[in-house]
Order: C-alpha cells, then structure tokens, then sequence
C-alpha cells in the first residue's frame, strides 16, 4: 500500500495508533531499569517536538495569536494530557506490569462518558452506566489482582496507583478537549509539546542532580527513539487524520483495540504472565464495551 492510500485509510491509521499507544506501555516497563521516569517523558516529548516543529510551522504563523490568548488552556491540557499522564505511567511502570497498565489505561473511555455525565450534565442512556459500571469493574479487578478485599485495606502495588492517578487526569484531559481553540491540530500538538518540555525541564534537572541517570545502552537509546517516534509523533497524526475521515465517535471507538494490543505484546515480547483475574478484568472490561454500545431503549 502507497503512503497516500495509507493516509486515506481510516481504520488503519487508528489501528497503527492504538498499536503504538500500547506499545508506550511495553516499551516504558522495559526501560524501567535503564531509563529514570522522567527522563524517558522529557525526551519523548522534546524527540516529539523536534518532528512535529516542520509540519506545524505552516500553520503557527496563523494560530500563534489565538494560542497566546488561550494560554492557560493550552497549559491545562498538556499538563492534564501530556506531561502528567506519561511520567505518571512511566513511575507506576517502574512497579507493576505493562499489561495492567494497558488493561486499566481501557478505563480512560468510560471515566470520559461519567465525568462528562457528572460534571457536564451529558447525556447518557441506561446501558452507557452499566457499561461504565462493568468496565470500571474490570480495571478494579485487575487492579486488585482478583482480590477486592485488598481495595479495602489499600493493599495495592503503588505503580498500579499512580497509573490510576494518570488515567483520571487523561479522562479530565479529553473533556477539556472540547474547549479546545479553533487551531489546526498540528498548531496545537506544537503547543502541548512545548509546554510539557517546559514543565518536565526542570524535573528531569533534579532528577540529573539526584544522580538518576539514562544508562546509555542500545536498548535504552532504541526504547527512547521509539517513545518519541510512535506513540507521540506518529501516533498523535494519525489519530488526528483519523477523527478528520471517520468523525471523533466512530475513532474513540478503536480506542478499544488498546488493551487488546497491550495484552498480546506484555506476553510475547516482556514473557508477562496472562493471570486469571487479567482475563476477568478483560472479561468485564469488553463487556461494558458491548453494553455501553447499546442504543437507549424507546
């Protein structure tokens, strides 16, 4: 397939995204020894920029004033969205494993339809709670590791918290999309990515100063390169291509293939172990996919 049909192509554009995102997930549990958590976010972010700059630059010229007087939303986004989310990942990954990272990163669709639902009045139909119901029910399981007593007694690993933190910040971040300036997409990336620079510089410093450090290795440098190229540049096109041709319902939809990709990748390419309580966790998850799908009764 040429490059030009593959830009016409919408289910594959956010199929490849959504291989890429969950790919952050495996990449970051496998650079969780060489990388310190912020380093690896402040490179992917600035590797980001550095390929986003030339293809945004047409349109900065136009939209550099609107980003200005909207400043502070463009700060809350890529603090909600894109700093906070990828070092809460990448910390949370230094202690649990990259497939409940992807299987409770499926919570992100349901907690955007319930804050929407509580905070912003939407509208949602019977089916959507219990599906956001089912779902949630799901990530607890993983979350709990088949053991929801443990909830009661706050006997959760700390990764799987701080990743949980991530997730409701990402579902603040989608809603406080909608209030997004009226700029080319490219325009606002450039913008977050700035931002998220601006804000982790000073993190990754102190990191610097506490003597955590990258450990230089092929792997290390490979598993960077990859962070910065796939599930931010690229996957952050694509994406935007993608709600250009299908519309934003029908893409948040291949947000689902996330975890399912997530899942298959922790076991062939970490050897992670596929548990009882992950498959009941994906069980409840796809179930309140299928529920949440069904139109309100008459």
């Amino acid at each position: 397939m040429s490059l030009a049909a593959l830009w016409r192509a919408a289910p594959l554009l956010l199929a490849a995204t959504m291989l890429f995102w969950a790919g952050n997930s495996i990449a970051g549990r496998a650079l969780a020894g060489l990388t310190p958590p912020v380093a690896l976010s402040f490179w992917r972010w600035a590797g980001a920029l550095v390929l986003v700059t030339p293809l945004a630059w047409p349109h900065l010229k136009r939209d550099l004033p609107l980003l200005r007087r909207r400043w502070g939303l463009i700060v809350a986004l890529s603090l909600m969205g894109v700093a906070s989310f990828g070092v809460l990942l990448y910390f949370g990954l230094q202690t649990t494993t990259a497939l409940n990272s992807v299987l409770m990163q499926a919570a992100i669709p349901p907690l955007v339809m319930l804050l929407g639902w509580l905070a912003l009045g939407d509208r949602v139909s019977r089916w959507q709670v219990a599906g956001v119901a089912l779902s949630l029910a799901g990530v607890l399981s993983v979350v709990a590791k088949g053991r929801p007593w443990d909830l009661l007694h706050l006997g959760l690993n700390a990764g799987d918290g701080l990743i949980l933190i991530g997730v409701a910040l990402y579902a603040v971040y989608s809603l406080i999309l909608r209030r997004r300036p009226d700029v080319h997409p490219l325009s606002l990336l450039w913008a977050t990515f700035v931002v998220a620079v601006l804000v982790l510089a000073p993190l990754y410093a102190q990191e610097i100063a506490a003597g955590r450090r990258i450990t230089a290795t092929p792997e290390a440098l490979a598993g960077i390169a990859y962070v910065a190229v796939f599930p931010s540049f690229l996957a952050y096109l694509f994406y935007n291509r993608g709600v250009e041709l299908a519309g934003a319902a029908r893409a948040s939809q291949y947000l689902h293939l996330q975890p399912i990709f997530g899942a298959v990748l922790a076991v062939l390419l970490l050897g992670e172990a596929f548990r009882p309580y992950h498959a009941a966790g994906m069980a409840l998850i796809l179930a309140g996919i299928l529920v949440s799908g069904r139109k309100a009764e008459r």
